[in-house]
């Protein structure tokens, strides 16, 4: 469950946010496209960590920072148009899906250090400040891709990782897997709205799609029998 909470677009959504008021709506409708693209690199992300997951967590990060590169670029160079790049993602995170290995819940729930959460807010705050800043530098779409970096969801599985081991991790790494879906319409309806009908009612929109769809996320993995 807290993989999909943190599919929620928590910093990405503000970076779209600042870039329509200081790029304009043009701009931010490419760099939801560009968001759109990094939904698909989260969810191989997922697939290169827990593939590196048995080998520590530091390797595991390390591969599914570089599966995210990689995948981001490619899309990132293919510069898609919105429908063939909702189908791209829609495809690729069902593909992923079924790749990924369910996992076990925790046996235990190690508590947080006391500095997790104050160290969450300033990252999250120096993504948004740095990509906003570096914008016009970086163009449209390069701008929401990075903006997609799974800052909260890398937090989370290492941190299952090293108190808990593999299993809650992968789990944790699941969960973001099935909230992914949620994400991606998010930035969909935005690409496709912004220009069209302004800021208000596309954000607005946005977060209606991606709250049923969170829903539906949080229902799935509740429902689904934790393995073990």
């Amino acid at each position: 469950m807290g993989g999909v909470i943190v599919a929620l677009p928590l910093t990405s959504g503000p970076v779209a946010l600042f870039l329509v008021l200081e790029q304009g709506p043009a701009f931010a409708a490419g760099a939801s496209l560009g968001s759109m693209a990094g939904a698909l690199a989260q969810g191989v992300f997922c697939l290169g960590y827990s593939a590196l997951a048995a080998r520590g967590w530091p390797l595991a990060f390390a591969g599914g920072t570089a599966a995210f590169a990689v995948i981001g670029l490619v899309l990132q160079r293919l510069a898609l148009p919105l429908i063939p790049l909702s189908l791209v993602v829609a495809v690729g995170l069902a593909a992923a899906m079924v790749a990924m290995p369910r996992g076990q819940e925790a046996r235990r729930l190690a508590p947080p250090p006391a500095w997790d959460i104050p160290a969450r807010m300033v990252v999250a705050t120096t993504l948004v400040l740095a990509l906003t800043a570096a914008a016009a530098a970086l163009g449209p779409r390069l701008s929401g891709l990075l903006a997609t970096f799974p800052v909260y969801a890398g937090i989370l599985a290492v941190f299952g990782h090293h108190h808990d081991g593999v299993g809650p991790a992968t789990r944790a790494l699941r969960g973001l897997l099935a909230g992914l879906f949620g994400f991606a319409a998010f930035f969909a309806v935005i690409a496709a709205l912004i220009e069209r009908v302004g800021t208000a009612p596309a954000f607005a929109a946005a977060l209606v799609v991606t709250m049923v769809l969170q829903a539906l996320a949080l229902a799935l993995v509740r429902e689904a029998p934790a393995p073990g």
